[in-house]
């Protein structure tokens, strides 16, 4: 059964004790994890409010530069995201998403053998803790800091070579749907995806990503629900809104807004 989360960027402002405990009060059953939020407030006591509350954990946020391209070592990023790892088994979240790392002056093919070994050393300890490795490809306009994966065939280039179970994909409405043939993809993709990121964009950004509210921009969010309910997806949809239009924006307005797009969304699929 689908279920509706909150990213904790949409709210980045709030601690990750306000955004469980306002989520909650939201109605919104389940949250996507930041790590730095939950770092701050401390993960066994993270793990504890979220059982007190009952909200359910969709996806934690994030582990990877493998590349080295954030001033990590490949070893330090491994290293770190192992114990993310062990941090999503603490908190029952079924999926930790993944970021490749930029180029950072390697060649392609080198890059994607530092994730293809980096998936390699963390699979074992994901599949004891049964904990799905989901990699993000981004738009090319912002996945310069991110990911060196800007297109789906990339993407699934990687998955097939690394061909675990344990190891699929984001789909990030926002990243994804800008591309016009993406829909008609969605049969092909959805045995492959993880979670699925609910944005929406006036246009396709440039540098930064700048992010509007579910419905009011360019994305065919009804038509990529549609589709990924016909192919069979029954995970959690996310909403992750961030940018500068998303910051002038009253947070609980946010959360009540996306749960009745939600709600659209689901019913026109």
């Amino acid at each position: 059964m689908v279920k509706l989360s909150m990213d904790e960027t949409t709210t980045f402002r709030w601690s990750f004790e306000e955004d469980v405990t306002r989520y909650a009060a939201a109605g919104i059953p389940a949250i996507g994890v930041w790590r730095q939020k939950l770092s701050d407030f401390g993960p066994e006591k993270g793990a504890e409010l979220l059982a007190d509350t009952g909200l359910e954990v969709s996806h934690l946020s994030w582990a990877g530069g493998f590349t080295g391209s954030d001033g990590r070592s490949y070893r330090d990023s491994v290293e770190d995201a192992v114990e993310a790892v062990h941090t999503a088994a603490l908190l029952r979240c079924p999926t930790l998403i993944v970021y490749s790392g930029a180029r950072a002056g390697h060649t392609f093919n080198h890059a994607r053998r530092l994730i293809e070994s980096a998936l390699g050393e963390l699979l074992p300890e994901a599949d004891r803790l049964g904990v799905t490795l989901a990699v993000e490809p981004m738009h090319p306009g912002c996945a310069d800091d991110w990911t060196f994966l800007t297109s789906l065939d990339e993407t699934l280039a990687l998955l097939a070579k690394v061909a675990s179970p344990r190891v699929k994909m984001v789909l990030d409405t926002y990243h994804l749907g800008q591309d016009p043939g993406f829909v008609e993809r969605i049969p092909e993709i959805a045995p492959h995806v993880a979670v699925v990121q609910l944005g929406d964009a006036r246009q396709p950004p440039t540098g930064e990503q700048n992010r509007c509210r579910l419905g009011e921009g360019t994305i065919p969010l009804p038509e990529i629900v549609a589709a990924l309910k016909a192919a069979g997806y029954d995970g959690y949809y996310a909403v992750e809104l961030l940018g500068e239009e998303i910051e002038t924006s009253s947070y609980d307005s946010l959360l009540q807004h996306a749960k009745e797009a939600f709600g659209k969304l689901v019913g026109s699929g």
